[in-house]
């Protein structure tokens, strides 16, 4: 036999097989043949691994908007990543705007207090966009690549072996469509037979009826076979759902990573910014006890009532000066909130009358302060010296 001969019998083979498959689903839809139900065990599994398929989906999409909210970027990235080739590096947002703040702090001059804060804050965005890098790049590795490797490998395994399972149940439903056909075929050639015998006819039908049996005992270890293998493919969706849950923790931590590092370089900056005292005085007319966190309409009131003209910067500045050169105490009126960063620092209520004193070693933008049995740091730029 030539290779093309067995080539033509073998697609004419294939042919039939489909066409046969093609009848039986056909005939099944307008419910004239009956179908073999998979049982409730696997039809369970079959459910929950589209349910699983259907969620990760969705969560996987929106982690990568969340992490790259830029659709242009994310479209970019996946061709890239679809040539094997590296993304060309660019500043994200945070990057960006920083690097901006800090030309425009050069621009407007260092020594001045807007351009030094501009600065600083600069320098701040670029610590959180780096952050943001470390966060996109963990949670790539440790939760994204997890999920679509489940799309894209796992899952197609079993979408694959449950197609092959759908194919060998309509050849199943076929052989038994065709041994039934075959039964009553011969039934009907047997009744025939008592008025007008014909044996051959009797022989054919007998014959058929014993190949369809045989086809049928074949597709049905075929089809126990291939849902056999189905359901162990599908029984491991269970450990994907466990392997999925540690993956989600290690997202979980690497956020909680990154949102502890922004509010640690928040408040580094923010006691940064509240340190300006003879800074802010010159550039901006200001008094040296302005801060620059935000105020409450009754911290602003009491500040205005405290700044009387009679009072100048250089008096009030020099009077922290001789305290810090002296080794007394003086008492000192909070003009603004403030809450202490760590424990070596004292939390401060607006208008409320606290004791301050230099130690020996501190920064210059800070007193001890003292309210009965509590004590810590609190910044300079928050009190006002009384007599």
């Amino acid at each position: 036999m030539s290779i093309m001969d067995f080539n033509v019998k073998k697609f004419a083979a294939d042919a039939g097989t489909f066409l046969s498959r093609a009848v039986q689903f056909t005939e099944e839809k307008l419910g004239q043949a009956e179908k073999t139900e998979l049982d409730a065990h696997l039809e369970n599994l079959l459910s929950k691994a589209e349910c699983t398929k259907l969620w990760t989906e969705k969560i996987m999409k929106q982690t990568e908007v969340l992490l790259q909210p830029n659709p242009n970027a994310r479209i970019e990235e996946f061709v890239y990543e679809k040539l094997d080739r590296k993304a060309p590096s660019r500043m994200n947002n945070p990057e960006l705007l920083g690097q901006y703040m800090i030309d425009a702090g050069n621009e407007f001059g260092p020594g001045t207090a807007y351009g030094n804060a501009l600065i600083k804050c600069g320098e701040t965005q670029k610590r959180i966009g780096t952050a943001d890098r470390e966060l996109i790049q963990t949670s790539a590795i440790n939760f994204l690549t997890p999920l679509r490797n489940f799309i894209e490998g796992d899952y197609k395994t079993i979408t694959k072996e449950r197609k092959l399972l759908q194919n060998k149940r309509l050849d199943l439903d076929a052989a038994k469509t065709r041994l039934k056909k075959a039964k009553g075929a011969e039934a009907r050639a047997a009744q025939l037979n008592i008025s007008q015998p014909e044996e051959n006819n009797i022989m054919i039908w007998a014959e058929e009826v014993t190949k369809s049996e045989q086809d049928v005992r074949i597709t049905q270890s075929e089809f126990d076979r291939q849902a056999e293998i189905t359901r162990l493919l599908l029984e491991g969706i269970s450990s994907t759902h466990a392997h999925h849950l540690r993956c989600l923790n290690d997202f979980v931590e690497a956020q909680m990573t990154y949102y502890a590092q922004c509010y640690q370089y928040m408040l580094d900056l923010q006691k940064q910014l509240g340190s300006f005292p003879s800074t802010f005085l010159s550039n901006n007319n200001q008094s040296s006890s302005t801060p620059v966190p935000s105020v409450s309409a009754s911290s602003v009131l009491a500040s205005a009532s405290a700044s009387l003209p009679s009072v100048s910067n250089s008096v009030i500045t020099s009077g922290f000066s001789e305290l810090k050169a002296s080794s007394g105490s003086r008492k000192a009126r909070v003009l603004y909130d403030y809450d202490a960063a760590n424990s070596s620092e004292l939390s401060l209520l607006a208008d409320e009358v606290i004791i301050v004193y230099s130690v020996p070693g501190m920064d210059s933008d800070w007193l001890m302060g003292e309210r009965g049995n509590q004590k810590g740091k609190v910044p300079i730029t928050y009190l006002e010296l009384l007599n």
